[in-house]
């Protein structure tokens, strides 16, 4: 029976999330459809028309927000691969660099070894001619002394015995030059072998340097021409992004038009509570059962917003509603008292039968309302609810309340949904305390699972009710 009592309550839930005037900023969330633009300008839609028609228009943007999530998606993917490639190819370029580095300082390596080379030749060559011109003088000796006749070897020479000697000298001399001639053109026939395998080996690198050059612009052109596809879809996913930006600010400016058909000014019941949070939440990007859970765990939902009022400006000190008996430190007078008189002057309301919270054993009380903003802490949002409400805020409002809590705990980093990002936030909403966050999560998964299933534990429910 109570399961189906709540699946009951969490229809009427999700229904009442989407009825009832609250008084947004008309232009804060961007350009309305041209039919609300109508329904403005004429002023005659019957509310359930309205309705109606918000729902289907939220319908279709809401599709088309889907096609271009996934656009975008496939184009994320498109920029990696893309990337990736890039990637790829400036590293092979980066090798075939260090590749044709290498093999210049080989060429001019082997340039070096043929020009020593070409020298050693070019020396040899002279001791070659040299050597010859030796040989030929002992050779023309040789044959002068042939043709010398008996007499003239008679008067040229003291003796017989000398002339054979000094023939014989020419003999060896002429011996050893063709020796040496001999090595000499040896070594030069070495040398020019050396060489002409210097040149091949020369023109083997040479020919390699160039076929690197050419991979190299190869994958040159190929990354010119990937980073080129990659510049175009950037360019398609930053459109995409502010396709996206421009559809999701319809649908904010719908969903606040379908919050306007909320007005809850008292203590809600817990169905109000969550169709406010479920509002709140899509417009600043927050989980709808975390927010409720910070209200829950502050004012349970708004039924206890203080037991104190202040009774002394100057001191900031205070008395107990129910008893009268004073209380020390009610605010801080350097931080809280002067706002919190601007506040309550703004609104109408008498600040010394405003009730705000009391001190707790540690600390400043006067927090205000279902969310027990700190006076000087709901200056900081002013603006910013303003950019979102048409007016400026009440803290003691419900929607306004929630409002606010929900665009702080989303600075505080709640927005990212994930458990640790919101204990974190939770945390620093009470102030650092670690013991609140457990509260506050313990709160949000119950009303998580009423929001899943539309059913409650009774562990959940002595917890939230």
């Amino acid at each position: 029976m109570r399961d189906k009592i709540s699946k009951v309550i969490l229809a009427l839930v999700l229904i009442s999330a989407f009825s009832c005037p609250v008084g947004f900023r008309k232009n804060s969330f961007g350009v309305l459809p041209n039919f609300l633009i109508l329904a403005q300008e004429e002023g005659n839609l019957d509310p359930t028309e309205e309705k109606k028609q918000l729902e289907e228009e939220l319908k279709k943007i809401e599709a088309e927000l889907l096609k271009i999530n996934e656009d975008i998606t496939k184009t994320e993917k498109e920029k990696k691969t893309l990337q990736n490639q890039i990637y790829i190819l400036r590293k092979k370029i980066e090798k075939l660099n260090l590749q044709i580095q290498q093999s210049n300082m080989m060429i001019n390596d082997l340039g070096f070894q043929i020009d020593g080379t070409e020298k050693s030749i070019n020396q040899t060559s002279l001791k070659i001619e040299d050597s010859r011109q030796k040989l030929a003088d002992v050779l023309q000796a040789i044959y002068q002394e042939d043709q010398k006749s008996l007499i003239e070897i008679l008067i040229s020479e003291r003796t017989l015995s000398g002339f054979f000697d000094n023939l014989m000298a020419l003999e060896t001399l002429n011996t050893k030059n063709r020796e040496l001639l001999e090595n000499i053109k040896n070594l030069k026939s070495s040398l020019e072998g050396q060489k002409q395998s210097l040149d091949e080996e020369k023109e083997d690198v040479e020919r390699t340097v160039k076929v690197q050059l050419l991979q190299k612009q190869e994958s040159g052109a190929t990354k010119a021409s990937q980073e080129y596809f990659l510049k175009l879809t950037e360019k398609q996913y930053q459109q995409y992004l502010k396709e996206k930006k421009d559809v999701e600010k319809q649908a904010a400016e719908i969903k606040a038009k379908l919050f306007r058909l909320i007005g809850v000014v008292e203590a809600p019941t817990f169905g109000e509570a969550l169709a406010v949070a479920i509002n709140v939440a899509a417009i600043v990007n927050i989980r709808p059962a975390f927010l409720l859970a910070i209200i829950s765990q502050e004012s349970a939902i708004g039924r206890n917003v203080g037991q104190c009022v202040l009774t002394d400006p100057v001191t900031g000190s205070g008395k107990k509603i129910s008893t009268g008996s004073p209380v020390s430190k009610l605010m801080k007078p350097s931080r809280d008292v002067q706002p919190f008189l601007k506040i309550t002057a703004a609104l109408g309301k008498d600040p010394y039968n405003t009730p705000v919270s009391c001190p707790l054993s540690v600390g400043y009380g006067g927090a205000m309302g279902p969310a027990q903003f700190i006076p000087s802490t709901w200056n900081l949002y002013y603006d910013k609810l303003q950019n979102v409400l048409e007016r400026s805020g009440d803290p003691w409002a419900i929607i306004d309340s929630f409002t606010a809590a929900g665009l702080y705990l989303s600075d505080l980093g709640a927005s990212a949904k994930t458990a640790n990002r919101e204990a974190s936030a939770a945390s620093r909403y009470y102030g650092g305390s670690s013991g609140y966050a457990s509260s506050v999560m313990r709160r949000a998964g119950c009303i998580q699972n009423f929001i899943d299933s539309g059913t409650m534990s009774s562990d959940c429910e002595s917890l939230i009710f």
